[in-house]
């Protein structure tokens, strides 16, 4: 093939660049995003594929979703969902989706041992043999090259299942009622799901300045009396409900409904904006988005599928490594179309447990999964498919498929084989388990804990959060000392600090365009400076163990080099003037990882009679 200024030149042949890793996760949704650091963290050389230009999925700029969650004010998912959005708080007080797409990608890209591949498809996958991933192939949009990925392990948390070329099985639709005993379900199995959603954000302005609204030509038209449409309002929406595509493939038929989205949300706006009560006359539309939301399509089958009964029966299982509480959300496949109510919000206890069977194939020796996808019914998914509850499952699958890199076994192997220390890790890196608790360090074995104010052995409970028990946060002002003195001399490792983040605060972007002025803040109570001293016994004096500054993290974990017997923690500053702080915790040392935890009774109510899990 030849150039018209150069007739003699050939085209040169995409060049194809190879990585090699640990862990391969692909999809950079939240889910992907808390997986990739949470393997990274535990030491998993790993990548992370993502076919969009910016990471977050349905939170990124490009959809706007709600992070919802577990339902109840202190049952907000942590980890690293909660680092994040804190971290956000710091960066982005006006909530500019820009600033929250740079928060997402700087905590991936300056992860260590964490390679980032934005505007990359993976179009291929690559067997070695009939049950094991060897690589995947991508395509890199803006370096217009293949991208070979070869790993030990697969984390697929794309939403669409990409992955399931290798021959996983998998569900697309709705389950019958018989299949699982879903009093919710169909009596008849079919192929609908729910759709996508094209969302909007408004902007509040001054009324007396209303300009009308020029629809488009294209753009639907509603009469006063559409089902869905005649009560429309501007104020507290992210017209979620702007949703087709059920009825149909939301992957095959992903260009039609987007444009059809399109003619139909311009013309919802046209409505409202120009109606002539003058609902829309103090709003004006910043953003409507080219990218639909997608709730649901490929779920992976694993070896197990939760149900609506586990869900209602709390999910009460000893493989438990991640939590749901949101309700079984469950939305017509006709959506907009659909002359009734758009969803139908089933009662689901808060918090269920979630089983780590649901998140590995059965069949795929080395295939993860994390995210709406996960292996579950319709029902279910109608749950779990929440960004926050898909975060929690990120998280959970990069540290198991960690620990599996590490020990050289399998999903499956660590269920079998690693269990305990699967968990272990999950709730020292502040993921809740809602019947554990974590284990004591052997440095804290015949401790003494003391503080200058409050009640200082709330610190030491294994617990991270209140809970519906009582266990409340210890509490001091600033200045207050916490000093833990240990029976003897000890190699110390590290303190690990879990501060009261106001977990009854969702700290989600918000659905319209904040007001000027608009400010978001850390929690009040929040750590923020603090000085940790180390006795000396030779010099007889305390001496500098290390400073924190500026901190905006729940989970505080500081190194302290050497042996000693007494440590001092001196509360500097929090990110409230005249605030307490408030901590959880404050322990030395690491427990561990192998030994049980304690296992107490769970804190929600089951719903109905079924068989658990």
């Amino acid at each position: 093939m030849t150039t018209p200024d150069r007739p003699d030149a050939t085209l040169p042949t995409p060049p194809t660049e190879r990585l090699d890793c640990e862990v391969c996760v692909v999809g950079g949704g939240m889910a992907g995003i808390c997986a990739a650091i949470a393997a990274a963290r535990q030491g998993a050389r790993t990548v992370l594929i993502q076919d969009r230009a910016v990471l977050g999925g349905n939170a990124s700029s490009e959809v706007r979703m709600w992070i919802c969650g577990a339902h109840g004010s202190d049952h907000k998912e942590t980890g690293i969902l909660e680092e994040l959005q804190l971290e956000n708080l710091y960066r982005n007080p006006g909530m500019s989706y820009a600033i929250w797409d740079t928060v997402l990608y700087e905590k991936v890209r300056y992860q260590e041992n964490l390679t980032l591949l934005l505007s990359t498809a993976v179009t291929a996958v690559t067997m070695d043999g009939p049950t094991r991933i060897a690589a995947v192939c991508a395509w890199h949009l803006t370096r217009q090259c293949w991208i070979a990925v070869t790993a030990r392990l697969f984390a697929d948390c794309s939403g669409d299942s990409i992955l399931r070329s290798s021959g996983a099985p998998f569900r697309w639709g709705r389950e019958s009622a018989d299949e699982f005993g879903e009093s919710h379900a169909p009596q008849v199995a079919d192929r609908r799901t729910m759709g996508n959603s094209l969302l909007m954000q408004l902007r509040s302005t001054d009324a007396l300045h209303h300009v009308p609204f020029i629809a488009p030509d294209w753009a639907e038209v509603y009469s006063a009396d559409h089902p869905r449409v005649a009560q429309a309002q501007p104020a507290g929406e992210n017209f979620w409900w702007l949703e087709i595509g059920g009825e149909g493939d939301t992957i095959r038929d992903a260009d039609v409904i987007r444009d059809e989205l399109l003619r139909i949300a311009y013309g919802v706006w046209a409505f409202i904006k120009n109606h002539p009560d003058g609902r829309g006359r103090g709003w004006e539309l910043e953003w409507i988005g080219m990218l639909p939301g997608k709730r649901e399509n490929v779920r992976y089958e694993g070896d197990h599928i939760l149900s609506q009964n586990d869900i209602e029966q709390c999910g009460v299982v000893a493989d438990l490594v991640a939590h749901g509480g949101w309700s079984m959300d469950d939305h017509h496949p006709a959506a907009f179309r659909h002359p009734g109510a758009p969803t139908i919000f089933h009662p689901a206890p808060s918090p269920y447990g979630i089983p780590y069977r649901c998140l590995y194939s059965r069949t795929i020796d080395n295939l993860f999964f994390a995210g709406r996808n996960i292996s579950c019914t319709h029902l279910a998914m109608s749950s779990t498919r929440v960004m926050a509850t898909c975060a929690t499952l990120g998280q959970a699958v990069g540290t198991a498929a960690a620990l599996a890199a590490r020990h050289g076994t399998s999903p499956r192997g660590i269920l079998q084989h690693h269990l305990w220390e699967l968990q272990n890790t999950l709730l020292d890196d502040d993921q809740w388990l809602p019947d554990r608790r974590r284990s004591r360090p052997p440095q804290m074995d015949g401790a003494r804990i003391t503080a200058t104010h409050g009640d200082a052995t709330l610190l030491t409970h294994g617990l991270d959060r209140r809970t519906a028990s009582g266990h409340q946060a210890w509490s001091g002002p600033v200045g207050a000392q916490i000093t833990i003195t240990l029976p003897q001399e000890a190699v110390l490792e590290r303190l690990r600090l879990v501060c009261d983040s106001q977990l009854h605060r969702s700290k989600r972007m918000p659905c319209s365009i904040p007001k000027p002025g608009h400010h978001e803040a850390l929690p009040p109570c929040l750590l923020r400076a603090a000085r940790i001293e180390v006795w000396d016994e030779a010099s007889q004096r305390w001496s500098e163990g290390a400073v924190l500054h500026a901190n905006r993290r729940r989970l505080i974990q500081l190194a302290l080099p050497g042996r000693a017997r007494q440590v001092r923690l001196t509360i500097l500053a929090t990110w409230g003037q005249d605030s307490p702080c408030r901590l959880f915790s404050c322990e030395l040392g690491r427990a561990d990882p192998l030994q049980p935890h304690p296992i107490g009774a769970w804190p929600a109510a089951r719903l109905a009679a079924a068989t658990p899990a």
